[in-house]
């Protein structure tokens, strides 16, 4: 097993990982968001610095696209064009800029938009400027890694039923994980060191995804939507929690 784990990365890390790609597959599916940022956390403690936003961009990719063609009968394509424009846009600055902007800041606007999002109606140039909102995200998202609550905020503006939601917003996030992905590998990221313990990561995250479809197809539109803005709010507060605590 060795042979297939990334230079100093331990039996025990890799046991954990797993099993946290596993789990945040199974909560994004079950719940439409929320699983990227818990993998997100596990990386970020347990994964070297500089490989905690391309690994978890790369997994993330593999999940979101099992997801996009698992649920892709309910896949709203008008949604993707715009969007897609943006994030191009978007990852082409991202990538550009040297100095990465502070994490706190990013975490705590991120956060303070998801519960306006929650709480308030979602404003109008989410679904009317989804050219924006894949921009900002996507620039986002190569510092900050896990920006599926900020895209969520775009696909709950659509108003769409739970299956839709789930199979919409996996499609951007496809794209947005997929241009990352791209981006990093141009800017020198050695991902054949990786390659094996990626695909087992994808591999359990795919299992993870299927047994939180089981559960999304038992749930009623009322219940995902309450489902999924209690998690957004529990994002939400981490986030701020965590850039207020990193800016002091």
């Amino acid at each position: 097993m060795t042979a297939l784990l990334p230079p100093d990365i331990a039996h025990s890390v890799a046991l954990i990982l797993l099993a946290s790609s596993f789990a945040g597959s199974f909560i994004t599916a079950a719940f439409g968001i929320g699983g990227g940022v818990v993998f997100l956390g596990v990386c970020a403690i347990l994964l070297p610095p500089l490989a905690i936003i391309p690994v978890h961009g790369v997994v993330q990719l593999g999940s979101n696209s099992v997801r996009s063609l698992m649920f892709i009968r309910y896949l709203v394509w008008s949604a993707l064009p715009a969007f897609v424009a943006g994030s191009l846009i978007g990852v082409a600055i991202g990538g550009s800029i040297v100095v990465a902007l502070p994490g706190w800041l990013v975490q705590s606007v991120v956060g303070f938009f998801i519960l306006f999002v929650v709480f308030a109606r979602p404003p109008r140039w989410l679904s009317r400027w989804p050219i924006i909102t894949g921009l900002i995200s996507s620039f986002l998202t190569m510092f900050f890694g896990a920006t599926g609550p900020f895209v969520a905020g775009y696909i709950k503006s659509l108003d769409l039923d739970r299956l839709s939601h789930t199979a919409t917003h996996a499609a951007t996030m496809t794209v947005q994980h997929g241009l990352k992905v791209a981006m990093f590998g141009f800017l020198g990221f050695a991902y054949a060191d990786w390659a094996a313990f990626i695909v087992g990561l994808i591999g359990v995250g795919a299992f993870g995804t299927w047994v939180g479809k089981q559960v999304l197809h038992r749930m009623s539109d009322r219940g995902f939507h309450k489902t999924l803005n209690v998690i957004l709010i529990l994002i939400a507060l981490r986030l701020i929690y965590g850039g207020i605590t990193a800016a002091l």
